[in-house]
């Protein structure tokens, strides 16, 4: 096995930058002072462009690796975390910890949504689970989503106690983006079973925010939609 640079990984990246998408991309990802991605710097490169760059390099040294996840350049934190979902399935325990271990630097939704079920739901598939309830009364918006986008991999295994018992500790959060999250995963478990997300809605959608229950009931027909929104 041939081990890679990062300086290639990262001059790679560099070479595929567009000026005026990296401007797009800030816009979109709430850079601004405030924002929830306040600070983030962005390069201007795709989804399907990082892809490539990171399957090329998957190779990368571990210490490059975490050298490229504390980039201040989203798409170079992203590269290393694809990488990392690329290497996870041959060892599982060391790129779960150090999934854990720079939590902070995955800080931002789509650093999570591409990369936490893949890594931190499959391994917790068979593991105590006690580190997404932990993340759930985190006050940090990013452990609170990666505790729920997390159990996207237990729905896809029809294990849905824990994503309804997040839901629940999440019905009061005040961010929109976790209102997302939460009404996202309780739509993905009504595609497996309607009558199980149904239960919880018929409990809680007085209460829950306007935004989770919207994504939750988006696949309904429209009759059942209106009937919930209209209650």
């Amino acid at each position: 096995m041939i081990l890679i640079s990062n300086n290639l990984t990262q001059k790679e990246i560099h070479s595929l930058g567009n000026a005026q998408k990296a401007k797009d991309l800030s816009r979109f990802f709430k850079t601004a002072k405030g924002e929830y991605g306040q600070g983030d710097r962005f390069l201007g490169v795709t989804l399907p462009q990082i892809r490539k760059i990171a399957k090329k390099y998957k190779e990368i040294k571990i210490i490059d690796l975490e050298q490229l996840l504390h980039s201040d350049f989203h798409e170079e934190r992203m590269t290393a975390l694809i990488i990392m979902t690329l290497r996870y399935p041959a060892e599982k325990d060391k790129f779960y910890k150090l999934y854990i271990k720079n939590r902070k630097y995955i800080n931002n939704w789509d650093l999570i949504d591409v990369t936490c079920p893949r890594i931190v739901g499959d391994y917790l598939l068979t593991k105590p689970r006690d580190i997404l309830y932990k993340f759930t009364k985190s006050k940090n918006l990013w452990e609170k989503r990666i505790a729920i986008i997390s159990t996207l991999m237990f729905i896809k295994n029809n294990d849905f106690a824990d994503t309804l018992a997040i839901a629940e500790i999440l019905l009061n959060d005040n961010h929109d983006l976790i209102h997302k999250a939460v009404g996202w995963m309780l739509r993905e478990v009504g595609k497996k079973n309607k009558n199980t997300e149904e239960i919880f809605l018929q409990k809680y959608y007085k209460i829950m925010p306007r935004t989770m229950l919207r994504y939750a009931i988006e696949k309904f027909p429209e009759l059942e939609r209106q009937k919930y929104l209209k209650k």
